[in-house]
C-alpha cells in the first residue's frame, strides 16, 4: 500500500508539472540538479562547479540496487532542471519512478554515451549489462564528456564552464587511471585475485589486471545462498588466496560466513579491509568523492594483497 500511495503522489505530481523548457532563465540561478547516487552526484559537481546545485538521493553506504524512491524523493525529483542516472539497471527499483519522469525533466542516464562493445555482460539478465561502469576509470572519463554535453544542452551560456571544467577533472582522471595501474602492477600477478561480497568489480578487474570473484552476482537483490558460500570458500582455500574484501553498502555478514568457511576447510582467510562499491564515503572526507573513493580501494586492496605475497 505504501508503494502504492509513493506511485499515485508521483503521477498527481507529473500530471501537474508542464513539459518543456524551465520557467526562468537558468543563467540567472543555479541549476537544480537531482541525482541518484552520490558517485553520480559527485561528477555532475566537478563538472558544473558553481553553476549548480546538486542534491543526490542516496548517502553513504545506501545500496542503490535495492533503493526505493520516498515521497521527498519524488518531489526533489520534480522540481529539478535535470536528473542524472547511473542506468544500466543499477537502480532497478527506481526504474518506475525515473521512466515516469522522462518527457516532464530532463533526464539522463550517465552511462548512455558509452558504447554498448565498451560494457560487460550482466551474469543473470540477457541483453542487460553490468551497471558498475565507475570502477574503470577510463569509461567515467567518457560519462564525464557525456554529462558536459547535456549540461552545455541545458544552459548553453556557461558552455565554456563546463568545458573547461571536464577538461580538468579529465585530466585528474587520467592521473588517477596511471596511479592505478601503477599500484596493480605492485602485486604478483598470481597474487592479483580480488573477492568481495557482490560482483562489482568487474571492470576494475578488467581494467587493472585482476581476477575477480564475488558472493552475489551483479546486484545484492537476491542473497547468496549455502552453496554459493561453500563454493566460493572451495576456491579461496584451494587457491590460498590471502584476503578477501568486505563493502560498505552490503552486510558485513555475507563475507565472515565466508571466512568461517574457509576456515572449516583448514585455511586461514583475513578480511583485507573495507572497499566502497555502490556508494561513496561520508562527504567532507577524501572517500566522499570518487577520486578518493578509488584511491582508497586501490589502496586497500594493493596493501592486503601485496602484504601477503
Amino acid at each position: 500500500m505504501k508503494h502504492f500511495g509513493l506511485l499515485l503522489l508521483m503521477l498527481v505530481l507529473v500530471a501537474c508539472a508542464s513539459p518543456g523548457a524551465p520557467d526562468d532563465n537558468l543563467s540567472d540561478r543555479p541549476i537544480r540538479v537531482v541525482t541518484t547516487t552520490g558517485i553520480v552526484g559527485d561528477l555532475v559537481q566537478n563538472i558544473g562547479g558553481e553553476r549548480v546545485s546538486v542534491i543526490s538521493l542516496m548517502g553513504p553506504g545506501v545500496d542503490p540496487h535495492l533503493y526505493k524512491a520516498s515521497a521527498r524523493d519524488v518531489i526533489r525529483l520534480q522540481e529539478a532542471d535535470i536528473i542524472f542516472y547511473n542506468g544500466l539497471h543499477l537502480e532497478a527499483a527506481m526504474g518506475d519512478v525515473l521512466e515516469r519522469m522522462q518527457g516532464r525533466v530532463r533526464t539522463v542516464a550517465v552511462t548512455a554515451g558509452i558504447p554498448r562493445e565498451s560494457l560487460l555482460p550482466s551474469d543473470k539478465y540477457e541483453n542487460l549489462y553490468d551497471p558498475h561502469i565507475w570502477f574503470d576509470v577510463t569509461l567515467w572519463k567518457q560519462a564525464v564528456e557525456h554529462v558536459r554535453d547535456a549540461l552545455i544542452d541545458l544552459d548553453p551560456s556557461s558552455a565554456s564552464v563546463y568545458r573547461a571544467n571536464a577538461d580538468n577533472y579529465i585530466r585528474q582522471l587520467d592521473a588517477l587511471h596511471t596511479y592505478a595501474l601503477e599500484q596493480s602492477a605492485t602485486i604478483p600477478a598470481g597474487q592479483r585475485v580480488l573477492i568481495t561480497a557482490h560482483d562489482a568489480f568487474r571492470y576494475f578487474g578488467r581494467a587493472y589486471r585482476f581476477e575477480v570473484r564475488g558472493l552475489q552476482g551483479i546486484s545484492t537483490a537476491t542473497e547468496a545462498g549455502a552453496a554459493d558460500v561453500q563454493a566460493l570458500a572451495e576456491f579461496i582455500a584451494t587457491r590460498h588466496i590471502p584476503a578477501i574484501f568486505v563493502e560498505t553498502s552490503v552486510p558485513q555478514r555475507t563475507i565472515e560466513a565466508v571466512q568461517a568457511a574457509v576456515q572449516e576447510r583448514g585455511f586461514t582467510v583475513a578480511i583485507g579491509g573495507e572497499l566502497f562499491s555502490d556508494a561513496l564515503g561520508t562527504p567532507g572526507t577524501s572517500e566522499g568523492t570518487y577520486i578518493g573513493m578509488v584511491r582508497h580501494n586501490i589502496d586497500t586492496i594493493v596493501r592486503a594483497l601485496r602484504g601477503a605475497a
